[in-house]
């Protein structure tokens, strides 16, 4: 090798980025799941209870998202869609349930659930998962879904 040249590393950053996406897309894909095996206290019957309207449309809208979308996190597929779909489902989840815990009242027709104490720490506690997740979807976003995905053999296919 030449003085010059710097070795090739084994390893870098994009890499990574599927350890992000098995994560985010797994968590997404359980939590969809359970929402069809489930319906009436993770889909329609708890999102009426929060006071989200249309929950037996929504319920399981929202589990073909975080089916699909989880599933499509995992391989690397379309994944910045994918991301995004997730990053509002994700945003709509935290507006109307850790929102009521902050202020520790219900508003625009959301139910506060109840809990030991409301405030600042006790919605951080409550939103700690939805915070991950969210976080981990901006990082796809921002940074993609890395080498290792689908994404990126179709990119180098018809390269």
């Amino acid at each position: 090798m030449k003085a010059s040249q710097s070795p090739t590393p084994i390893s870098t950053g994009a890499n990574a980025n599927v350890l992000i996406r098995l994560v985010v897309g797994g968590v997404f894909l359980n939590e969809g799941i359970l929402k069809f095996l489930d319906p009436a206290a993770n889909a329609a019957g708890r999102f009426a209870a929060i006071g989200i309207p249309h929950p037996d449309f929504f319920g399981p809208f929202v589990a073909v998202v975080e089916v699909l979308g989880g599933l499509l996190v995992i391989l690397g597929l379309l994944t910045r869609l994918s991301a995004l779909a997730l990053f509002i489902n994700i945003s709509v989840a935290i507006f109307t349930t850790k929102i009521p815990v902050l202020l520790g009242h219900g508003y625009l027709g959301f139910s506060l659930m109840k809990l030991k104490s409301y405030g600042l720490l006790s919605m951080v506690h409550e939103a700690r998962t939805d915070f991950s997740m969210w976080f981990g979807l901006l990082f796809l976003l921002v940074a993609g879904p890395g080498c290792w995905s689908l994404d990126a053999r179709r990119k180098a296919g018809s390269a």
